[in-house]
């Protein structure tokens, strides 16, 4: 096996280990508060940020990040910490 093999293969586990932050709908918090949430946590830009409030308003939930799960940990808590209801899938 060459080391482009061997790096190809690690690559391909680190995506198949891959989760998604799940941001989903609630009639709690305000539209701006999940928006600012979004930049402060994921780094979003505030384009982003609305669209992906404004897709989990219509749809009921919105994929806002990708990682590992030991990542997107930090991040749940930061939001669950918020008042803000998000999943890892």
């Amino acid at each position: 096996m060459t080391i482009e093999q061997i790096i190809e293969k690690e690559s391909d586990v680190e995506k198949d280990n891959e989760r998604n932050l799940i941001i989903h709908n609630d009639e709690v918090n305000e539209f701006g508060y999940v928006v600012e949430s979004l930049i402060q946590i994921c780094s979003h830009d505030p384009i982003q940020a609305e669209q992906c409030v404004l897709v989990a308003h219509l749809k009921g939930k919105c994929d806002v990040k990708k990682g590992s799960y030991n990542d997107l940990k930090i991040m749940k808590t930061q939001f669950v910490d918020r008042g803000i209801q998000v999943t890892i899938d």
